[in-house]
């Protein structure tokens, strides 16, 4: 069997991908390792944890020792790399955590590959999975291409451009066999209630304020995250090494009129009046460094790889509001911290 290791497969796009490859590929051995931050849950794998080609590993990434010995007695294959912090108020108040995480993290991850492969590189990926946040802001027109110069305005964004520059320096100097995409948006169920879609739903749901930055014109492109999960899973198999690729749904909307969309969606599901939802909509003071708008040119992976969304967003909105609708006892979990006892209680005596 193959064995793959992927980094952050508890976190929200993680679980989505875990899932995914567990369940397509019996051929492979899926090993996420995962910190198990605030952002990891193993609730989002109950459906697949006692999978014969599944196992979980609970570990740092900045943490060198335990890194190369994992990969001395495990040898990966391949490694798929999403661990890191990701949320961007987080980077403002907290910036080295995201330095250590997404920078050293990431560099950890490569050296342990690169001694582990160095004898045969051909038959080896470091797939390392990014953001779009790392091009910095648009205007009203044009689009992120590929080739687009990397202009970080956060301490979050600035530590996926230091670490997509890293992968990419590996690549170029120790011939390490890489892959790379920067995504758009997600949205879907899983997500931690801090980024804006769940925390929407879970207050509208408990009528309580919605907080919109500034004057909620802020533009971003969203992307399906099981689309996303699907691109990952197509370049990994049929990208061209050493490539980068961008992921995007062509799905721009400003975060007001999202907002306003959710809400009425939610008076719809939860039997509520017209407009009801959208009544709890307050402006708050906005973000520092706030990006205006951010939009993928998603063309090469389409032209390339032959991958486009899947589902339109309004579709997948509705899809993302049932499911956080009908999962009541995970979102009271997450938004309590109960959540975290999973672990313990699965794991503790294994």
């Amino acid at each position: 069997m193959k064995k793959i290791l992927l980094t952050g497969g508890a976190g929200f796009i993680g679980s989505h991908l875990v899932r995914l490859m567990v369940s397509k590929y019996p051929d492979y051995h899926i090993y996420n390792l995962d910190k198990l931050t605030y952002a990891g849950n193993l609730e989002n794998l109950t459906d697949i944890e006692k999978s014969p080609n599944y196992s979980f590993i609970k570990g740092d990434i900045v943490d060198t020792d335990f890194i190369n010995q994992l990969f001395d007695s495990h040898q990966f294959d391949s490694v798929i790399h999403l661990a890191a912090e990701s949320h961007v108020d987080r980077s403002i108040v907290s910036p080295m955590d995201f330095i250590y995480t997404n920078i050293i993290g990431t560099v950890n991850l490569l050296n342990a590959a690169k001694n582990i492969w160095k004898n045969d590189l051909s038959q080896h990926i470091f797939y390392h999975v990014s953001t779009d946040e790392v091009y910095g802001s648009l205007g009203d027109e044009g689009f992120f291409y590929e080739t687009t110069s990397y202009d970080p305005r956060s301490p979050y964004s600035a530590s996926k451009a230091s670490s997509d520059h890293l992968v990419s320096a590996y690549y170029h100097t120790y011939h390490l066999p890489i892959l790379m995409s920067n995504c758009s948006n997600n949205y879907g169920a899983y997500q931690f209630p801090e980024k804006l879609i769940p925390l929407a739903i879970n207050n509208i749901k408990n009528k309580r304020p919605i907080p919109i930055y500034g004057d909620g014109k802020y533009t971003r492109d969203w992307l399906w995250v099981n689309d996303h999960v699907q691109a990952i899973d197509t370049i990994f198999h049929k990208g061209t090494i050493g490539e980068t690729y961008n992921i995007g749904g062509h799905n721009e909307w400003k975060n007001i009129d999202l907002i306003n969309l959710l809400c009425s969606i939610m008076d719809k599901k939860l039997g509520r009046r017209a407009g009801e939802s959208a009544e709890l909509i307050t402006f708050v003071k906005d973000r520092a460094g706030h990006d205006r708008r951010y939009a993928i040119d998603a063309s090469k992976i389409q032209r390339e790889l032959e991958w486009k969304p899947s589902i339109q967003f309004e579709e997948g909105l509705e899809h993302t509001v049932d499911w956080y609708l009908a999962n009541e006892t995970w979102l009271n979990n997450v938004t309590s911290g109960n959540y975290q006892n999973y672990y313990q209680q699965q794991y503790s005596e294994r």
